[in-house]
């Protein structure tokens, strides 16, 4: 039987993997999706290649750690979703940006949840 846990896992990955590939193949929908202006020039160059980077690290380490004795990769994409809510609370803290509450809330669910994935699935894994 498939573990809930395992299922969120992939069902994450699959997520944050698909806003990776949006941000190559449909760079203005996903940042319309984001709030946010697709910028111009090079400053395109760093907004496509570092969100990309940012969705698909997090979705493809979700994927890998959603298999059965990967669990601890599950942290990676955890801490990565955990760090991004915490700059954004200092963005809004320090910078004037305005509070992300949603994105905030969005981040710090699916890491607790992949946190919780990790721990589980690896004394699920050793039983």
């Amino acid at each position: 039987m498939r573990s809930p846990l395992r299922i969120v896992a992939v069902l994450l990955g699959a997520f944050f993997t698909l806003q990776g590939l949006t941000w190559i193949f449909a760079p203005a929908r996903a940042a319309e999706g984001l709030a946010m202006p697709l910028l111009d020039g090079l400053a395109r160059s760093t907004q496509v290649g570092d969100l990309a980077a940012f969705f698909l690290t997090i979705g493809v380490t979700a994927l890998v750690g959603s298999r059965p004795g990967r669990a601890r990769l599950l942290m990676v994409p955890a801490g990565v979703l955990g760090g991004a809510a915490l700059m954004r609370t200092l963005a809004w803290l320090l910078q004037d940006a305005a509070f992300g509450g949603t994105f905030i809330a969005v981040e710090v669910v699916s890491a607790a949840l992949l946190l919780l994935a990790a721990r589980r699935l690896d004394v699920q894994r050793s039983e």
